[in-house]
């Protein structure tokens, strides 16, 4: 019998949490409680492949694989190509002296790109003595360029694109952090591209590797956060400063003693737990294809040290973007400029880094007979369908005009209701479409 017993405080400790809290209510919600991710053991030989990291080069049109085994033997790599199996053959003597790790490269000319819109996934096997392990990869690229019109943007397989986004907190009114089913995972994904959006934010969560796989196979890019935590964070500091006067917050460093005490990190051994986890989220999720950004901090929620950590993140994983402080903040590092803007004019600004509003809308409908408390939470309140969709028709013509102006990308909050937060796309309870036709 495997017996596992964990302590969990909540906000109560310093730990990662997201948007957990013991005194649910607004923007925050219940905590879960217990084990919400598959457990599961399974049968390996006594040789067997620890460890395979998937590295794409899209501009040298090859692969790159690691492979890491307990001890060197002889490999076989089948790849899905076109209508048939390519195979390469790696010999045990090739394998690094002491390490168990095998470097090998496959070259795809010819190779199918892979889009949200044509999301196009390669089969891959690798044989190993007694083991064999299947897997997939994609091929793109994930980039910072200049336009025609010389202003900095974004690009996917190095072309400019609009990464046009929706915030997603991945909680269910049945089960909390725990999708309720492999079908649930699907639909959402679905329902935010049927509303024509290519990117979601996975805000605060890691969610499990399956909802990452149907994201690779339906075609949706995501924008994944590191989990948040710290101490209490201080509401004026985080919320009411940057939102009145956004450019105080960005003069504020987050590299110093005093700026430990504001945002929570004083203690030296809590932040170094935070680093092993980011650096963990990165080795996990390393293999994703649809994953084209990494966000750091939000909003100053147990930041510290961005500009440093977003060194150490890129040396972990060159291949994909960064946003060192998504809000505000901003240590004036990372790939991109990010904005959160609630309440004031939607505008591009100047900037060396591509511009994005990483967060917009928030717009509050709650639906009678499908809604999760009698007290909403939300902005821009709207008490009937025509005025939401009014109001959405709005923002979604004003992010068009705005990517003439520079704008890289957008991120709509968001995707659901989340308990008294109504400023979803849908109900908490997933069975109505607020947004109608609106985007």
């Amino acid at each position: 019998m495997l017996r596992v017993r964990v302590r969990d405080d909540t906000e109560g400790s310093r730990r990662s949490r997201g948007k957990q809290s013991s005194s649910p209510g607004g923007m925050y919600y219940t905590a879960q409680s217990g084990i919400w991710q598959t457990v599961w053991m399974e049968w390996v030989p006594e040789n067997y492949i620890r460890q395979l990291k998937i590295t794409p080069d899209f501009d040298a049109r090859m692969v790159g694989l690691e492979i890491t085994m307990t001890r060197p033997v002889d490999l076989e790599i089948r790849l899905r190509w076109k209508e048939d199996f390519y195979t390469h053959r790696v010999r045990a003597r090739e394998f690094e002296q002491g390490s168990g790790r095998c470097p090998a490269k496959l070259h795809l000319p010819g190779f199918c790109p892979w889009t949200p819109e044509k999301p196009f996934l390669y089969e891959l096997q690798i044989r190993a003595g007694e083991d064999l392990v299947e897997s997939y990869f994609a091929m793109r690229k994930f980039s910072v360029g200049m336009d025609e019109n010389r202003r900095p943007r974004l690009f996917l397989n190095n072309e400019p694109y609009f990464f046009d986004g929706v915030l997603d907190q991945g909680y269910w009114p049945e089960s909390l952090y725990t999708p309720p089913s492999d079908e649930a995972m699907q639909t959402d994904i679905r329902n935010m591209k049927t509303l024509g959006f290519n990117t979601i934010r996975k805000h605060l969560k890691i969610e499990p590797l399956r909802w990452y796989y149907h994201c690779d196979r339906i075609g949706m890019v995501v924008w994944q956060d590191m989990v948040n935590g710290g101490g209490k964070n201080h509401t004026f500091l985080t919320v009411y400063l940057p939102t009145v006067f956004p450019p105080a917050a960005d003069r504020i460093p987050d590299d110093r003693p005093f700026a430990y005490r504001l945002f929570g990190r004083k203690n030296f051994m809590d932040r170094l737990q935070w680093e092993n986890e980011c650096e963990r989220t990165v080795e996990l999720l390393y293999n994703c294809p649809c994953i084209g950004l990494w966000t750091i901090f939000n909003e100053g929620w147990g930041q510290f040290d961005a500009l440093r950590l977003e060194r150490q993140i890129r040396q972990l994983d060159p291949t994909r973007l960064i946003d060192h402080a998504s809000g505000w903040f901003d240590q004036g590092g990372g790939d991109i400029k990010s904005v959160h803007n609630y309440f004031r004019p939607l505008k591009v600004k100047n900037d060396r880094r591509p511009f994005v509003i990483s967060e917009y809308g928030g717009c509050s409908y709650p639906v009678p007979g499908h809604s999760y408390s009698d007290v909403p939470y939300g902005y821009h309140r709207c008490d009937t369908p025509e005025a939401f969709s009014g109001k959405l028709q709005d923002l979604r013509q004003t992010i068009l005009t705005l990517r003439e102006k520079g704008l890289s990308g957008a991120v709509y909050t968001q995707l659901s209701d989340v308990e008294e937060e109504t400023n979803g796309l849908y109900t908490w309870d997933r069975k109505v479409n607020k947004a109608g036709n609106a985007f």
